[in-house]
């Protein structure tokens, strides 16, 4: 963290949940926000923010919500993150600076960026974490703490805003990483999107075959499908997003993990066991490296 970062006066977060919550809560453990208002559509999920210390005040209405602040964070579904910028704009003090914690980042980018030319400036931002759990009451101060957060810039963002915000997610506990806007949808569609989509479709596939042998599969398994599908248990409204707005670089990942299954399926048609076993051992010492790159993390 900047040794001259002081903080910020007033934060508003758009979308007061796990995430936004969770930033809230660091924030103020590091005594580095005088005041956090919170802004969103339940009126019940703000009330238990406020209860849990996370804000001060909230708003159903974004233009009462925003106008005070110094930096907004917007935490919503990333369908949502755009027109959400787009509809500040008019309400917002003179510079502004407008972040987000979205798992898109390049369509994200321009469109915040073109809502706030001459207003504001907007900092791409995406938090690597979570837990499965939602809304304010799921929030806690520790989630970033060692956790990445991707920071996107582009020749649009000023020195300034980037630094501020890098500092936010430092003193929130994260590690920071820089990277381009259409780079980290590329590989966030391969390491995160795509695994979603995988799991989604394994178990519609488990369902296809349960009704065409009108037969229970789910009762006779085991951990294994319980375990490799624990993402298709996300938020379907949160992934319909995701998968729109990236969808260049996720047909690309899934174009790839169709010829991964093709290659798969040519190997157990021609019966080729040493082929099976070498792409098995591939995968294996990958799956070995994943596990090992965790622990060097922890």
């Amino acid at each position: 963290m900047t040794e001259d970062f002081r903080g910020f006066e007033c934060i508003a977060v758009v979308g007061v949940g796990l995430i936004g919550g969770s930033l809230a809560l660091a924030l103020r453990r590091r005594g580095l926000v005088r005041r956090v208002v919170g802004v969103g559509r339940s009126r019940e999920n703000l009330e238990v923010a406020q209860s849990l210390g996370i804000l001060d005040a909230f708003s159903q209405d974004l233009a009462e919500g925003v106008w005070e602040a110094d930096l907004v964070v917007v935490a919503t579904p990333v369908g949502a993150i755009g027109p959400t910028v787009a509809a500040m704009r008019e309400h917002l003090a003179p510079g502004t600076i407008v972040t987000d914690v979205g798992s898109v980042k390049g369509s994200v980018v321009r469109e915040c960026e073109a809502a706030l030319e001459g207003v504001g400036t907007f900092v791409g931002g995406h938090p690597i974490a979570g837990t499965e759990r939602s809304g304010a009451g799921a929030a806690f101060a520790e989630l970033f703490d060692g956790r990445l957060t991707v920071l996107t810039p582009t020749d649009r963002t000023a020195p300034e805003a980037l630094a501020a915000v890098r500092a936010l997610w430092e003193a929130a506990g994260a590690r920071v990483a820089l990277m381009d806007p259409d780079l980290h949808d590329r590989i966030l569609a391969g390491v995160s999107h795509l695994p979603h989509m995988v799991a989604y479709a394994l178990m519609d596939a488990v369902g296809a075959m349960e009704r065409e042998d009108a037969s229970d599969y789910l009762g006779f398994s085991a951990g294994g499908l319980r375990d490799f599908t624990r993402v298709a248990g996300s938020d379907p409204v949160m992934w319909r997003d995701i998968a729109l707005a990236n969808r260049a670089a996720l047909l690309r990942a899934l174009d790839a993990n169709a010829g991964s299954l093709a290659r798969l399926r040519r190997l157990v048609e021609q019966g080729d066991g040493p082929g099976l076993e070498a792409l098995f051992a591939e995968a294996r010492d990958r799956r070995e490296a994943l596990k090992r790159l965790e622990e060097n993390k922890s």
